[in-house]
């Protein structure tokens, strides 16, 4: 197995195959020859390389890993070394343009299943990785018309054995689905920190540091990678502005209440969301 960018994902996802003997030989591809270098001598990789073809030698399974921004260009650059027979799978948290981009690229021979494993930390990087980043998480399969069966079928097995739920959507749903329930909130969060985060008592003290728990748990997802989200959300695109529409009109329905003190809808409103958050909280309880 070749897994292309060691960082979180890939460095959790070779320890639990090591712990759980799910592979054999394990190869690692990154930029970073340091990181790589580490990832050998703590025994996460059997094989670290900056030479793309060098990683993707003979290997019958290869996980990308990579930045959403660069998984087709590094699929680019490996598909002319894949064997025939050889399986492709990803990580990646956006899915229409990544099939609509690969399957064109595909050798003869080679096979692609477009995987989205919801699973993260905190932290990111090889330190922050675990043995049970993916232990009862869900993975979404997105494959197409073109994608071979059995070869659906084994990736399915492969990720259930990492200890993930296994679900199969089309390639638009998942990014509709997803949209909402993970790129818009992000962008929520990024947006309401920056709305108020430069605001000043008259003394001049910064407004944050008077703020109570809500704010802190409210906008914790805005402490995420700004590089990594600003990629997704261009990669949603259509998705994401639709939910932002979305949301701009729910917001818009609650300030119209308050402006004109209709506080039986106002208080509708929120009726509404208390009983949507408890469908949340019950379903993930």
């Amino acid at each position: 197995m070749t897994i292309i960018g060691v960082g979180l994902l890939g460095a959790s996802l070779a320890k639990v195959c090591k712990e759980r003997q799910i592979t054999g030989r394990i190869a690692g591809f990154g930029r970073n020859a340091d990181n790589l270098k580490r990832a050998e001598e703590q025994g996460v990789i059997d094989h670290g390389t900056t030479d793309l073809k060098d990683a993707v030698a003979g290997a019958d399974l290869v996980v990308l890993c990579s930045p959403v921004a660069s998984i087709v260009e590094r699929f680019r650059e490996m598909a002319p070394h894949l064997d025939a027979g050889c399986i492709v799978t990803d990580v990646g948290s956006v899915k229409a343009p990544l099939v609509q981009d690969i399957e064109p690229l595909l050798p003869e021979g080679v096979h692609y299943v477009p995987a989205h494993p919801i699973a993260g930390a905190e932290k990111s990087g090889l330190d922050a990785s675990t043995a049970d980043l993916y232990e009862g998480a869900r993975c979404i399969l997105t494959p197409t018309d073109n994608t071979d069966k059995a070869t659906l079928e084994r990736i399915q097995q492969f990720w259930e054995a990492v200890g993930m739920r296994v679900q199969i959507l089309t390639a638009e749903e998942h990014d509709f689905i997803y949209g909402a329930v993970s790129h818009l909130p992000h962008v929520v969060a990024f947006a309401l920190i920056n709305a108020i985060g430069q605001l000043k008592t008259s003394d001049q003290e910064d407004i944050l540091s008077l703020s109570a728990g809500g704010l802190r748990d409210i906008t914790r997802i805005a402490s995420s990678d700004p590089v990594m989200w600003r990629d997704i959300c261009l990669a949603n695109k259509t998705h994401v502005l639709d939910m932002i529409d979305r949301f701009s009109k729910s917001l818009e329905d609650i300030r119209k209440q308050i402006e004109q003190d209709d506080g039986a809808s106002l208080k509708e409103s929120f009726k509404n969301a208390n009983g949507h958050r408890g469908k949340l909280v019950g379903q993930n309880s």
